[in-house]
């Protein structure tokens, strides 16, 4: 991988980017740089109310990614999340949050993703309102990153601006048809790797990594 860039894109509330989380990990044990980017899906025009029927479908696909991750999705997350109306599906404050973690060091966009991730799925918690991000970060030892998104500085909002944009670019080069979506990106020409090799064995996704 030393003549490529692997990138990541992701969306924090897309419950399948939290199903992978086990093969980033692999990844990133093995050496593997990643670089993570947002495509906005949940945010901005693509935030939504959190109806029931939304609900019900996405506990279904819950339970399908459970099986195939072995990532668990809790009751807390049901009952606090899912079943609770008047909330949105609106990924903009994890996003925010996100990039506000890896501002200096973007290696820490993949530690701040998981623990919003887990703060949702396993800890049945709020992460879609600023406050919500806020005290998650805080808790896993991001506090400068938290202050930052509670009072966002130009060039927070700059540097969100084009990861989102960059994101939401590359996405439509790629064709791709959701996330979470890998891209091999060699001598500027990206290729994509389907999102089914996130969820198989892992020397199956390195193949994959090293044919593109």
């Amino acid at each position: 991988m030393n003549d490529a860039t692997l990138t990541y894109l992701f969306d924090p509330l897309c419950g399948w980017c939290y199903g992978a989380t086990p093969m980033l990990d692999r990844l990133e044990q093995s050496g593997i740089a990643l670089e993570l980017l947002p495509t906005g899906l949940f945010s901005g025009a693509g935030a939504r109310p959190l109806d029931a029927g939304f609900a019900a479908h996405a506990w279904a696909n819950d339970q399908r990614i459970e099986r195939l991750s072995g990532q668990r999705f809790s009751q807390a997350y049901l009952d606090n999340v899912l079943n609770v109306r008047g909330t949105l599906l609106d990924s903009g404050a994890a996003t925010l949050g996100i990039v506000a973690a890896g501002l200096e060091d973007p290696r820490q966009r993949l530690a701040a993703l998981k623990a919003i991730q887990h703060a949702r799925y396993v800890g049945g918690r709020d992460i879609v309102t600023v406050d919500g991000v806020a005290a998650v970060l805080t808790d896993v030892g991001m506090a400068d990153a938290a202050q930052m998104l509670k009072a966002p500085t130009p060039a927070l909002l700059a540097a969100h601006r084009d990861l989102v944009g960059h994101g939401r670019t590359l996405f439509q080069r790629l064709h791709a048809n959701g996330v979470p979506a890998l891209a091999v990106i060699r001598n500027a020409a990206p290729r994509l790797i389907g999102a089914n090799a996130l969820f198989g064995s892992y020397d199956n996704l390195v193949a994959h990594i090293q044919a593109a």
